[in-house]
């Protein structure tokens, strides 16, 4: 992952789970979710690729899976750290930072399953990238293992190629708002690329202030995958 990406999830790890309507029910989604595709295939061990603040991890440690945790950003990582420790489960994830390129250096497998969700491989931009990114995570899986990638359906974003998205507003008791949303911007390729401009306003309402953090991704269709 290159350091402008890397950057841009380090300034918004803090402000992570507001980007999600409910975060901690967002947390129990994606613990359920695994748990029912990981039902009855002997897993134990999990590796969570490019796991952000843990919102796969956590939620798989409190149903009781070993989880080691990997991000390339040390913003996420603090909160993974901070969030596991709130969640009571810190002796059940191990949190490394790696990026693919030193992941097999870092973690030591075979492991039961893994998991890869978000935007780990549509920030790799080249195919080159992504086929190296799934060699890796064979060889991180023992024989038989389970592997789950999930990503944004991209399939409408590529047809109608938007360049508005509507966010999110919450407003906490003492008055303190949050307000965050996204412009694109595109380029045609090949391979199709999409800039996101994240403009995230919070504050009190009498001071609130605006800052963008912008990153490049590629849209993968599921025919690439």
């Amino acid at each position: 992952m290159d350091k402008n990406t890397v950057d841009f999830y380090d300034t918004i790890a803090e402000h992570y789970p507001l980007l999600f309507r409910d975060w901690e029910r967002q947390l129990e989604r994606e613990g359920l979710g695994l748990r029912a595709m990981f039902r009855g295939k002997g897993v134990v061990r999990i590796l969570d690729v490019g796991s952000g603040p843990g919102t796969q991890a956590i939620p798989l440690a409190e149903l009781d899976y070993h989880v080691v945790a990997t991000d390339p950003s040390p913003g996420m990582l603090k909160m993974a750290h901070e969030l596991a420790r709130e969640h009571g489960v810190e002796d059940r994830i191990t949190i490394e930072r790696a990026d693919i390129d030193n992941l097999l250096e870092i973690v030591e497998g075979p492991f039961d399953g893994l998991v890869c969700k978000g935007n780990v491989l549509p920030h790799m931009l080249s195919d080159t990238e992504i086929e190296h990114a799934l060699l890796t995570f064979w060889e991180l899986l023992r024989p038989g293992g389970s592997i789950v990638i999930g990503l944004r359906d991209f399939e409408s974003y590529l047809e109608y190629r938007p360049t508005f998205l509507p966010g999110l507003n919450h407003i906490e008791d003492n008055g303190y708002e949050f307000i965050a949303y996204e412009i694109w911007e595109w380029e045609e390729g090949p391979p199709v690329i999409a800039t996101q401009n994240l403009y995230i306003t919070e504050g009190m309402p009498n001071r609130l202030v605006t800052t963008k953090r912008t990153v490049s991704f590629r849209p993968l269709s599921t025919d690439e995958i």
